[in-house]
C-alpha cells in the first residue's frame, strides 16, 4: 500500500506530546547512569584515602573545587531522585497510583521531594 497522506507512517518524537511521566520515565534511567559514574568517582576518593596523605589531598582538592562541589551537588540530585522514583516504582508494583492523574501527580512529586533532599542535606552539610 502508498501512503496517500503527509503524515508518518511510524510515529515519531516530533509527534508526541511531552507528559511528566515520560520524562520521569527517562529521568529515572539517566539518573541510574549518574549515580554509576558517581560511585565510580566515590571510589577513586576512597582509593586516594587509601594511598596516603598526598593522594587524598590531590583528589581532595578536586573534590573540594567550584567544579567538584557542582558534580557533588548533581550527583547528590541524582541520587535523591533515583530514590523517590523508584519508592514510586515499588508503590506502583503492589497496583497502587497506576491511574493517569495519580502517575503525572508522582512525577512531579520526586523532583520536587529529589530538589528538597538535596537541598536540605547540602544545607546540613555545611552548616554542621
Amino acid at each position: 500500500m502508498r501512503n496517500q497522506s503527509n503524515r508518518p507512517l511510524s510515529p515519531h518524537l516530533q509527534i508526541y506530546r511531552w507528559t511528566p511521566t515520560m520524562l520521569s520515565s527517562i529521568s529515572h534511567r539517566a539518573s541510574g547512569i549518574v549515580n554509576a559514574i558517581g560511585a565510580v568517582f566515590l571510589a577513586v576518593w576512597l582509593i586516594g584515602a587509601a594511598n596516603g596523605p598526598e593522594a587524598f589531598a590531590a583528589v581532595n582538592g578536586i573534590a573540594a573545587s567550584w567544579f567538584g562541589q557542582l558534580v557533588m551537588f548533581l550527583w547528590s540530585f541524582a541520587l535523591f531522585y533515583h530514590l523517590c522514583n523508584g519508592i514510586r516504582h515499588l508503590v506502583w508494583d503492589v497496583g497502587v497510583g497506576l491511574d493517569p492523574e495519580t502517575a503525572r501527580l508522582t512525577a512531579l512529586s520526586a523532583y520536587g521531594v529529589a530538589a528538597a533532599l538535596t537541598i536540605f542535606v547540602w544545607i546540613w552539610a555545611f552548616i554542621a
